[in-house]
C-alpha cells in the first residue's frame, strides 16, 4: 500500500512539474517587436487648409497675469489628428488619431494623453491603438505606453515613441510617431 501511495504521488508530482514548465514555457515566448512610423497632423488652427484637427473645449483663465502660454493648466481639447505615411499632409493616408488631452501642469507644457490610433487605409485598416501617456511639450522626445488595441492589434503592448517634426503651441504642425508593438 505504501508503494502504491509513493507511485500515485510521483506520478501526480511529474504530472504537475510537466504543466508547469510547458505553461512557462510557452508564456516566456516573446512575440516579435514590430516597429512603424507615421506621422500625426495636430492642427489647431486649420492651417493645412482644412477645418481644425484638435479643437480646446475647455479653456482655464491664466493663472498669473505674465502667463503667455497659449496653453494653461487644466485646458481639455478633443483630437481627430490625421495620420499620414510621409509628413506632408498630401502624403498617403493611413488614419487618425482620435482622444483627448488634459494641460496638467503649469503653464500648459505637460499633457495627459489619451488616444486612440486609428487605421483606416494600409496595412492595419480596420485596426487601432489605444496610447496612455504624460507628454512634456518642451521634451524634445515624448514616450508613451501602448494599452492595447483591436483588430491585428488585440491584447499587443509596447509603447510609442512621439518628437515634433514642425510643431510650435499656438498653430499646432506635424508629429512624428514611432510605434514599438508586441
Amino acid at each position: 500500500m505504501a508503494s502504491f501511495l509513493t507511485l500515485h504521488s510521483f506520478c501526480l508530482f511529474s504530472i504537475l512539474f510537466a504543466v508547469t514548465v510547458t505553461a512557462t514555457h510557452c508564456a516566456s515566448k516573446e512575440k516579435p517587436m514590430t516597429h512603424f512610423r507615421f506621422y500625426m497632423h495636430d492642427d489647431f488652427t486649420g492651417y493645412t487648409g482644412t477645418k481644425p484637427t484638435a479643437i480646446r473645449v475647455v479653456t482655464m483663465p491664466k493663472l498669473s497675469i505674465n502667463d503667455t502660454s497659449p496653453r494653461t493648466f487644466g485646458d481639455v481639447a478633443v483630437l481627430n489628428n490625421l495620420l499620414t505615411k510621409g509628413p506632408s499632409h498630401e502624403s498617403e493616408h493611413l488614419g487618425r488619431a482620435q482622444g483627448f488631452s488634459v494641460r496638467v501642469a503649469d503653464g500648459g507644457l505637460v499633457n495627459a494623453l489619451s488616444l486612440h490610433l486609428v487605421f483606416e487605409h494600409g496595412t492595419f485598416a480596420g485596426s487601432s491603438i489605444f496610447i496612455q501617456g504624460r507628454i512634456p511639450l518642451n521634451e524634445p522626445i515624448r514616450e508613451s505606453v501602448l494599452v492595447g488595441g483591436t483588430g491585428q492589434f488585440r491584447f499587443a503592448r509596447g509603447y510609442l515613441i512621439s518628437e515634433n517634426y514642425d510643431y510650435n503651441l499656438v498653430t499646432g504642425g506635424v508629429v512624428e510617431v514611432n510605434v514599438y508593438v508586441m
